[in-house]
């Protein structure tokens, strides 16, 4: 894995996103990622994944594509969530993008569209 510190910049893209929150859910501790607080990013206790939501067929791709990589979620698997390894080097266009997207599946539409408007 390279030098670069993940949950930092995990952190960095989420709040780079309008009216993003750093919040954790239920009796976690592991940086989560919300929008008006509804999650669009979660990462594991033991840091090592992330979970972010995506669109109809993307979750099957992504897994097919680099198991490695990602994988199906327990929990939120069944609703469209794909999980992200940590533990390995990134494509960090790719997350970032990846992250984007959820939040706009997430967000409400005015502040999705703030993203097609920098």
């Amino acid at each position: 894995m390279s030098d670069v510190d993940v949950p930092t910049r995990i952190r960095e893209i989420c709040l780079s996103l309008p009216e993003a929150a750093e919040k954790p859910f239920g009796g976690h501790t592991a940086p989560s990622f919300r929008v008006r607080d509804k999650l669009f990013v979660m990462t594991s206790e033991d840091g090592l994944s992330m979970m972010f939501k995506a669109g109809p067929g993307v979750q099957e791709a992504l897994v097919a594509e680099n198991p490695e990589v990602f994988f199906v979620p327990k929990y939120v698997g069944g609703k469209g969530w794909v999980g992200a390894r940590l533990d390995v080097d990134h494509d960090w266009d790719e997350i970032a993008e990846l992250i984007e997207d959820s939040y706009r599946l997430i967000a409400p539409k005015r502040l999705a569209k703030l993203l097609d408007n920098p």
